[in-house]
């Protein structure tokens, strides 16, 4: 991929300034920050939900034991180690 120095950075907003005119560039910044922003939230989005399918499913019930009520929480910790006896 070539290099963009200063000076083709300076030709580039030129020609931006010459096509859109001077008061547009604050409507095209601002598409383009969202565009960005929306790109990134479902980049993130997308490793979550790698990172969620390589789980085990242990660790899984693990992770969503938190809103779970104590008595439920522990029975499932007592299946969890015994699952992971049998495995090893």
């Amino acid at each position: 991929m070539p290099h963009l120095g200063p000076l083709e950075l300076v030709i580039i907003l030129v020609i931006v300034i010459i096509v859109f005119g001077v008061g547009k560039l604050p409507q095209i910044g601002g598409a383009i920050g969202q565009s960005i922003r929306e790109f990134r939230a479902a980049s993130r989005a997308a490793a979550e939900d790698e990172e969620e399918q390589e789980m085990t499913p242990s660790a899984r019930r693990r992770q969503s034991r938190a809103s779970r009520p104590k008595r439920e929480v522990a029975e499932e910790e007592e299946e969890i180690a015994d699952e992971e006896e049998e495995e090893a």
